[in-house]
């Protein structure tokens, strides 16, 4: 296990690049990356190329022992390629476009920046192809940071249009898809479809999630590109991309394929923020939500089903949410051995010395603008000390995430407190309170070797996925489905029969009807003898072949079935119609994770998490107070010991549901 930091070496004078290789290299780190924004130094005009600082920046790197991580520059193109070709830049849905003077703001299928990103991508590739100092490379930089997936410029219209006759063939076919007889949206040719631009009313649910899928594939594409050069130039690379958390317009499952392994950047104290519904505690304001972050790297860990990277790494304060309270002190810590319990492989810290000059002076590093070091410097260092050699992460059970089913619900949430992570996460979470691991994994991936699937919010769904989740539980395996799920075809229609439309013969129960219900509104079920709260969503069941498990205690729906169970040989299915508050979460599931015979904890403290990797099982909490491990007899503690206090971590050889927390 590694820990690395992201350098920028054209940021300071070279007569300091040594010592800060010397420092880095002092305190343990292994990877560097570098050279992500640098395609204007690199290239400062047309033809004249300029490489020899980042020679000399690799050099060092080597010289100390480490290893090199290279970008492509691609997400900052220079100021004198965009005065040669401004049909480089996107177009927003109203038509203004996107000028230079930030990050992203290139469209992803302009042929004209296509081929100014195989010119700069080729001889970025050829330059270091024979330099063993280069470990691999992460192509450009967070695609679609900045809302930056969905362009609506000409190039996209005409790749769109073309995206659509590959995928429908005719356009009678496309009209019948989508359903556009509805307020006389029919096309005659392919020729007629543009981007979903303004309009007075809601755009047509289908034509947008093409467009966002298509969208999403233009990324797929753009990035295939960098991939294949860099391969070209060195197939012992390893290519990989930096995504983010719980981001939503890119499909990370599209772009796993042509990445050897999938990388992210986590910035807890951040998210806690901006991407979450609720107001963050005054613990999560120092470290983070360790589901919110834990379920991000189980989803960059389940893309492949392979170890993954932390490409960037909070190292302190940053300056992008909308506060910055300082992390608790152990916290840059505590989140390195977080993403490894998780299965991360390397975790880069971002940035090594604060900037000076441009957009991030807020954003700490390692080391503070005057090179001195801050507490992420000692915290990194120890962190490096304490990581050790690990095999995989062996997940029992597999929760099923798509893309798709979050555009469609994004589409039509139906309710103004609808978020599909936030649904998704009332789940995860549950799983995470009880110690156990998961794979987020996309709906059509291979699901034998689990002994649970839950899939919260599988709104898309066709015979073929019906048919393959009908398998797995014939086959004695056992699926927990949340609301929402079967509403729709994959066009993003109603199917013609009630949900769970093609999967109804399998759960064995049909919903008779829905409501998107506000906090004023009472919401309670009873569930094995006791009263749960819910929230957002409730849907009436109607049991064919399954048993009421859970009966609504309030409004309108009060004595109707809320959540049905099955019984199919070995195999079994709950499905759950509403939006479970974690009591209700925790108790479903951990009756279900009971059933399919997967080991867990009781449920944990809240700011505590277990996770077990390898034979060695991780006690990290997030929250102020001290928390008590209570370990087998003989299990030895490798990191910490049986009092972990407030923002700190202990690693035990054991199993993670043999500890005891109090």
């Amino acid at each position: 296990m590694s820990i690395g930091v992201c350098y920028f070496p054209e940021h300071w004078p070279s007569d300091r690049w040594e010592r800060d290789v010397e420092l880095m290299a002092e305190a343990g780190l292994e990877y560097v990356r570098m050279a992500e924004f640098s395609w204007g130094r690199v290239e400062p005009a047309r033809g004249e190329f300029d490489f020899e600082w980042l020679d000399e920046a690799v050099e060092l790197v080597g010289e100390y022992g480490m290893e090199a991580v290279l970008c492509t520059p691609t997400a900052t193109p220079p100021k004198w390629l965009v005065d040669e070709r401004p049909e480089i830049r996107q177009v927003d849905r109203d038509g203004t476009v996107r000028h230079w003077g930030s990050r992203r703001f290139t469209c992803f299928n302009s042929e004209a920046y296509r081929e100014e990103t195989e010119r700069i991508v080729r001889r970025f590739a050829e330059r270091y192809a024979d330099d063993p100092r280069v470990a691999g490379w992460q192509t450009d930089n967070e695609y679609g940071c900045h809302a930056t997936v969905r362009c609506y410029c000409e190039d996209c219209a005409a790749a769109f249009r073309e995206w659509l006759r590959e995928r429908y063939g005719s356009i009678e076919a496309l009209n019948e898809a989508w359903g556009t007889a509805f307020w006389s949206q029919q096309y005659d040719s392919f020729g007629a479809v543009e981007p979903p631009r303004p309009t007075p009313a809601e755009q047509h649910p289908s034509r947008l999630l093409d467009y966002y899928r298509f969208s999403s594939d233009s990324v797929a594409a753009y990035n295939r590109l960098h991939a294949d050069l860099l391969r070209e130039a060195n197939d012992d690379w390893f290519v990989t991309h930096n995504f983010m958390g719980d981001f939503g317009e890119l499909d990370a499952h599209a772009l796993a394929d042509d990445l050897d392994f999938l990388a992210w950047d986590s910035y807890p104290t951040g998210f806690v923020q901006d991407r979450r519904q609720g107001e963050p505690t005054a613990d999560e304001l120092r470290a983070g939500d360790p589901d919110e972050v834990g379920m991000n790297h189980d989803l960059y860990r389940g893309a492949k089903r392979r170890p993954f990277w932390v490409m960037e790494q909070q190292p302190g304060d940053v300056n992008w949410p909308p506060h910055a309270p300082q992390p608790a002190d152990g916290a840059m810590r505590l989140w390195a051995h977080h993403a490894v319990a998780h299965g991360a492989d390397a975790v880069l810290y971002f940035r090594w010395r604060r900037c000076r000059e441009g957009q991030e002076q807020y954003h700490a590093g390692l080391r503070k603008a005057d090179g001195s070091p801050d507490r992420g410097y000692r915290e990194a260092g120890r962190a490096a000390d304490e990581l050790f050699d690990l095999g995989p992460v062996d997940a029992p059970v597999a929760v099923l995430h798509d893309y798709e089913n979050l555009w469609a619900t994004e589409i039509q949430p139906h309710s103004p407190d609808w978020d599909y992570w936030a649904h998704l996460r009332a789940y995860y979470a549950a799983i995470r309170r009880h110690g156990v691991q998961a794979d987020l994994v996309h709906p059509d991936a291979d699901l034998a070797e689990y002994d649970l699937v839950v899939a919260p919010a599988l709104h898309l769904v066709d015979p073929a996925r019906a048919d393959a989740l009908r398998s797995y539980v014939a086959d004695g395996g056992r699926v927990v489905f949340g609301a929402r799920t079967g509403v729709k075809d994959p066009a993003n229609k109603l199917h013609d029969a009630p949900a769970p439309g093609p999967l109804a013969d399998l759960v064995g129960a049909t919903v008779d009807r829905h409501e998107s219900l506000p906090a004023t509104l009472e919401t309670a079920v009873a569930y094995d003898g006791e009263t749960y709260d819910y929230r957002t969503w409730a849907e009436w069941l109607a049991p064919d072949d399954a048993a009421a498990a859970a009966t609504h205690e309030s409004g309108v729906a009060a004595g109707r079935p809320a959540v049905t169970e099955r019984e199919l040989g070995a195999g079994a299915v709950t499905y759950c119609g509403v939006w479970p508050e974690p009591p209700l979460a925790d108790a479903l599931l951990a009756d279900a994770l009971d059933a399919a015979g997967v080991p867990r904890t009781d449920r944990l403290p809240e700011s505590v998490r277990v996770a077990e990797r390898d034979g060695y099982a991780w006690v990290t909490n997030f929250g102020s107070d001290p928390v008590e491990v209570d370990a087998p007899a003989g299990a030895a503690f490798v990191v910490g010991g049986e009092t972990v206090e407030g923002f700190d971590v202990a690693v035990v050889e054991a199993r993670a549901a043999d500890l005891e927390l109090g």
